[in-house]
Order: structure tokens, then C-alpha cells, then sequence
């Protein structure tokens, strides 16, 4: 049996890596094969050496997350996931010293949150598109804060497709901020996390943060702005094409999205789908797709999540299969009779005397 032995700094670390009552400790637990005890500020690891090794690089890349400022409970099975492979979700994580400084201390959580953070940072327009949990609208917004602290931009624009009230917003009660209200509210409830409720209400009152319905936007140029489309999905192509084109100078554009979650009747296609056909890799434009590994919620959803994405491959499968041109069938062949099979009736040829 193998020994391994890692020691922590003080409590507090102690307490960031087991957490209240031992709860990550037992997750923890959950996502190795080897044993792991833990007493005071020392924490023990037995096992084989394959099982012990893996064990160790787990637990010293969630140490150094923690020792960088950041929380470990929302990314332990993508972590084991790259220590297994003798990576680090710490270094595969860290940003280059110029990168913009996120409000709070922000830090991406997954390699392709990093690779995301980045692509805004560096392009004009970034397609985020992945499921539910990856942090794609809730990075752009905190993008879109540092900017406007850093006076990259001089106002944050943020719009989002009203579909259920199919774009005819003056049927809502109040006036234009109350009827958009509710479907902008995942953006504001980032807004509210990343700045004072003071700020962010004087922001809005002096247009420094707007709300933008596509409704309203046509006809627009949008200059010195960062600019949200979320659930870009539900757009129709003449939606996406409109809000494409009212990109101004010295603007940056971040669309988000998931193309499996699109809420528009049957019959209609999906801006952001139609988007990804005709802009990828047009030039200045980044598209980022995000995975299940990028999930930073429970567990579950990234669980949720693989299952879905299997049922939607298999009927894509059979939907090809159906599709597939049949060959007409052919006449079933005729074997010729062979001679000797052949008998030969001789009728005489009677006659008779009248």
C-alpha cells in the first residue's frame, strides 16, 4: 500500500477544502478510488500508486484554486476529471496578466470559460453558445462591467428575444423597463451581483446601462457600447441579421445562446442557428461552444444535460437514416429452364375414315 500525505496552511484552509460539516470532503470522497483520511491540517492518501497518485494531484489542484482566491464546490468533478489525465484545472484556468480584472474577484471556472473570457477580451464579436449552467450570459456580463469600469466602453446595452409575448410588448402593462423586465432578468440578477443596487439603478437612469428590446432596436447604431444578446436562440434570422448590423465603432458584441433550447413555433429557424451556417469563420467574428464539462452547477445538469444530448444524437441518427435515398427494388430474376427439364409431347395425328 501507498502513502501520501498533504498538508495545509492553516484552518481557513481547512475548512475552504472540506467544507462546512465535511461536505466537499465527502464529495471529494465520492470522485476518487483511493482512501483518504483527514485530521487537523493533514490530510492522508492510501491506496495502490496509480489510485494514490491520482488522489494527490486532485487534491493539490484544488488547494492551489483555493490559495488563487478561488471556491471549489462548483468545479470538483471537472478538476478530478483533469487531474485523472494529469492536468490541472488551476493552470488550465489562470488568465494572462492582461486580462481584464472581472468584478468580485471573478475567475473562470473551466478551461473553456477561460478560452471564452479571452475571445471577448481580444474580438470584436463572440458567439457564446452551449447549454444551460456554463456560465455564458453571466461571463458576458461580467465583461461587460469591466469594461465599463475600465473605460474601454462608455455604456453596457442589453437585449434578450420577448417571446413569449411574440415581440408585441406594448400588450404588457407599464411602460417600456417594466415590459421587458421580466425577460432580461437573469441579466440584471448578474448586474446586481457584480454591483451595488445604488450603482446599478443610477446606471439606468442615465442610460449608462439600457435596455434594449429587438423590437425597438431597428434602425439604431450602437457606438462606444457593449452589447448582450441573450437566448439569441428564440431570434428569427431577420432578428439576428437586424441586431448584427447595429454594431457601432469602438463596440464590442457578445451573443449568447443555446441552439437546443429554442422556444420559436416549428415551422421557424433559429437566428442564432442560421448565424453560426453564415458566420463562422468569417473574419473578426469568434464562434465558442461550450460543452457538458463547462457546467458549473450541480452536478446533475451536466448529468442531465449528456442524456439529453444522447437522445437528441440517436434521433438525429435515425431521422438521417429514414432520410436516405432507398434504391428501387429489382425484378426478381428468372431462372431459364434447362432443355433436358424440357418434355416433349408428340400428339399424333389422328385420322379417322369417314
Amino acid at each position: 500500500m501507498t502513502l501520501a500525505t498533504v498538508r495545509l496552511k492553516n484552518p481557513q484552509e481547512a475548512l475552504a477544502l472540506f467544507g462546512e460539516n465535511d461536505s466537499t470532503l465527502r464529495k471529494i470522497r465520492e470522485l476518487i478510488t483511493a482512501r483518504l483520511s483527514a485530521r487537523g491540517e493533514t490530510v492522508t492518501v492510501s491506496g495502490n500508486p496509480l489510485e494514490v497518485s491520482k488522489a494527490e494531484a486532485f487534491l493539490r489542484d484544488l488547494l492551489a484554486i483555493i490559495r488563487q482566491g478561488g471556491r471549489i464546490e462548483d468545479v470538483l468533478e471537472q478538476s478530478a476529471a483533469l487531474s485523472s489525465n494529469g492536468k490541472s484545472l488551476s493552470a488550465e484556468t489562470q488568465q494572462p496578466a492582461e486580462s481584464w480584472q472581472l468584478p468580485n474577484k471573478l475567475k473562470p471556472k473551466t478551461p473553456g470559460q477561460r478560452a471564452y473570457l479571452e475571445a471577448i477580451r481580444q474580438t470584436d464579436m463572440v458567439f457564446g453558445i452551449g447549454p444551460a449552467g456554463t456560465g455564458k450570459s453571466y461571463l458576458a456580463v461580467a465583461m461587460a462591467v469591466a469594461a465599463l469600469k475600465e473605460r474601454r466602453v462608455k455604456r453596457i446595452i442589453l437585449a434578450r428575444p420577448a417571446v413569449e409575448a411574440g415581440e408585441h410588448l406594448g400588450f404588457l402593462p407599464g411602460d417600456l423597463q417594466a415590459k421587458i423586465d421580466p425577460y432580461l432578468r437573469p441579466l440584471y440578477d448578474a448586474l446586481y451581483d457584480m454591483l451595488d443596487v445604488d450603482r446599478v439603478e443610477s446606471y439606468i437612469a442615465s442610460k449608462t446601462i439600457e435596455i434594449a428590446p429587438l423590437a425597438y432596436m431597428r434602425g439604431r447604431t450602437l457606438s462606444d457600447a457593449f452589447i448582450i444578446l441573450d437566448e439569441a436562440q428564440n431570434t428569427t434570422p431577420e432578428q439576428m441579421k437586424m441586431f448584427l448590423t447595429r454594431m457601432g465603432f469602438a463596440s464590442k458584441v457578445v451573443v449568447t445562446g443555446d441552439v437546443t433550447q429554442i422556444d420559436l413555433p416549428r415551422h421557424q429557424k433559429s437566428g442564432l442557428a442560421v448565424a453560426r451556417q453564415i458566420l463562422e469563420g468569417v473574419e473578426g467574428i469568434h464562434f465558442h461552444h461550450f460543452t457538458e464539462s463547462d457546467v458549473v452547477r450541480h452536478p446533475l445538469v451536466g448529468r442531465i444535460i449528456r442524456a439529453y444530448d444522447l437522445v437528441e444524437d440517436q434521433r438525429e441518427a435515425e431521422k438521417l437514416e429514414r432520410e436516405k435515398p432507398r434504391l428501387p427494388l429489382a425484378a426478381p430474376a428468372i431462372e431459364p429452364v434447362p432443355e433436358s427439364a424440357i418434355e416433349l409431347q408428340v400428339v399424333p395425328n389422328w385420322t379417322s375414315d369417314i
